[in-house]
């Protein structure tokens, strides 16, 4: 599905987006400016991963960082550039929630069910486990 929206945003000419940007910087858009962690929060992402994401949005040319309220902490605020695409990048959203809806109205199964049971088995033991138990038991694995 990412490769899809990806798609969509080829054939819209919206250079150096990512579908995995969107809700972050939908999110700086309706908030303004935000730490690093208060963008994390908002988004329930861990600050590494929000870190490393802001890094590559700000590569994009979509956001930029700037000194937060304490020498170890970062503003992330949209660039010109972002903040002209966000009423394009809200409109792909609607459209993909309800492309996304449509389709879960096709199968047996809701994909926001998958989702939840997912998180709920990795809870209970995470896939890193899981792959080195697997490794554990091949002699090819040493």
């Amino acid at each position: 599905m990412d490769a899809d929206i990806a798609r969509v945003y080829t054939e819209a000419r919206i250079d150096g987006l990512k579908p995995s940007f969107v809700l972050e910087l939908l999110r700086l858009h309706s908030r303004g400016p935000m730490t690093i962690t208060e963008l994390a929060e908002s988004v329930d992402r861990t600050h590494s991963a929000l870190s490393q994401k802001v890094s590559a949005m700000r590569a994009a040319g979509l956001v930029r960082t700037v000194a937060g309220p304490d020498a170890r902490s970062k503003r992330v605020t949209l660039t010109p550039k972002a903040r002209r695409m966000t009423g394009r990048l809200a409109a792909e959203w609607r459209a993909t929630e309800a492309a996304l809806a449509e389709l879960e109205a096709e199968i047996p199964y809701p994909l926001s069910r998958v989702v939840t049971d997912l998180e709920q088995a990795l809870h209970r033991k995470s896939f890193h486990d899981r792959i080195t138990e697997k490794l554990a038991a091949d002699p090819e694995w040493e």
